[in-house]
C-alpha cells in the first residue's frame, strides 16, 4: 500500500469569527471536516469554549511542496465564508465535534461532546445550514460529577443512531442508542480517540471498535461479553501515546500520534501494512479518510492548527 499527499493547505480563522479562543484538552478533537461531493471546497467545524463555528474553505489541487526531511509545507488558502453554528451551548467546554453523512440525501449530524461528557447532536441539511430537525442531548452517566477532561465521540457507518462516546478521566466508552445507554467499555488506559471500523466480514452492522489507549490500539466487539468486549491489542512504541484513528471502507485502521508516524494495519492478520514516518513536523491528532477505489487506496490526514494573534 502506498501513502501519498494530494495536497495540504492552510487557513487562518477570522479573528472576529473566535475573539477569545479556549485553550482546549493536551488532544481536543475540537475540529470536524465535509467535503462537497465535487471536491470543489470543504465544511469546517471548529470548536471553542462552549460554543461551534463553521468555515466554508476551496479545496485547489496544488504540487506539493517539501522542506527540511521531506517534511510537507503547506499552502495558503483563503476562507470563503465563516459563522456560527446556532445550536444549544454546552455548559463546560467542548473537547469533541463530529460531523457524518446520514443517508443518500446527503444530509448530515453534528454531534459534539464536552469536558464533563455531555453529548449533543442535531440534524444539518445537505448545505450543513441549522434547521429545525433533530437535536437531542445525552448526560453522562455520572451527571457530571468529577473532574472534566478529554472527551471524544464517533457514530456507527451503519446507523447514525448509534454513538460510542469516550472519556479519559473516567477510562471508559459508552454506547448510546440516540438517548438510550446501550452498555459501557472500560479501558486499561486513558482513551485518545475512536473510531467504528467498516466492511469486516464479522461486523458490517458497525459493532466493531477501535480505541486508542495510551500507546495501544485496542478493538472492542460490543456484541461479546468476554474480557470487557475487548478482542485485540496492538502496541506501539512505549510512551508514545496515540492520538489518533480512522478506518477506511476496505476495513484498514491507520493510527498516528506523538511519534509522528502514521501506520496502516491489516484487520485480517492485524500486521501493518504500510508507515509514513515523521510525515509531519507536529504530533498527528486530526484525520480525514478518502478510500479511492482501485489498487490504490489514498488516505488523507489533515494536521490543522489555529493560530491567533494579538498586537
Amino acid at each position: 500500500m502506498l501513502l501519498e499527499a494530494k495536497s495540504l493547505q492552510k487557513a487562518v480563522v477570522p479573528a472576529t469569527l473566535i475573539q477569545n479562543p479556549s485553550p482546549g484538552n493536551l488532544q481536543s478533537t475540537r475540529l470536524a471536516l465535509h467535503v462537497d461531493e465535487d471536491h470543489s471546497s470543504c465544511l469546517v467545524y471548529i470548536a471553542s469554549g462552549c460554543h461551534s463555528y463553521k468555515l466554508q474553505i476551496p479545496l485547489e489541487d496544488s504540487l506539493i511542496s517539501k522542506g527540511k526531511e521531506s517534511l510537507l509545507i503547506p499552502e495558503q488558502t483563503q476562507v470563503i465564508k465563516s459563522m456560527s453554528v446556532n445550536r444549544c451551548p454546552h455548559r463546560s467546554e467542548i473537547q469533541s465535534i463530529v460531523v457524518t453523512e446520514i443517508d443518500s440525501t446527503g444530509d448530515m449530524v453534528l454531534g459534539s461532546v464536552d469536558s464533563y461528557g455531555l453529548l449533543i447532536v442535531s440534524k444539518l441539511d445537505i448545505s450543513g445550514e441549522d434547521v429545525d430537525r433533530l437535536t437531542y442531548s445525552v448526560l453522562p452517566r455520572d451527571c457530571g460529577v468529577g473532574e472534566g477532561s478529554w472527551a471524544g465521540l464517533c457514530f456507527s457507518p451503519s446507523q447514525w443512531s448509534t454513538v460510542a462516546v469516550a472519556h479519559s478521566f473516567c477510562k471508559s466508552v459508552d454506547i448510546y442508542d440516540q438517548d438510550i445507554h446501550i452498555c459501557t467499555l472500560r479501558t486499561l488506559w486513558y482513551p485518545s480517540s475512536l473510531n467504528f471500523m467498516q466492511n469486516l466480514g464479522h461486523g458490517k452492522d458497525g459493532s466493531i471498535l477501535a480505541v486508542t489507549e495510551g500507546c495501544q490500539l485496542t478493538i472492542w466487539d460490543l456484541r461479546m461479553k468476554e474480557n470487557g468486549g475487548c478482542v485485540h491489542r496492538i502496541c506501539g512504541s512505549l510512551g508514545d501515546v496515540f492520538y489518533a484513528v480512522c478506518s477506511s471502507s476496505s476495513g484498514n485502521i491507520a493510527v498516528g500520534g506523538a511519534d509522528r508516524t502514521v501506520t496502516i494495519y491489516d484487520p485480517r492478520r492485524w500486521s501493518a501494512l504500510s508507515r509514513w514516518v515523521h510525515c509531519s513536523k507536529y504530533e498527528v491528532g486530526v484525520q480525514v479518510d478518502f478510500p479511492v477505489p482501485g489498487p490504490r487506496q489514498l488516505l488523507g490526514f489533515f494536521w490543522i492548527s489555529m493560530e491567533f494573534c494579538t498586537y
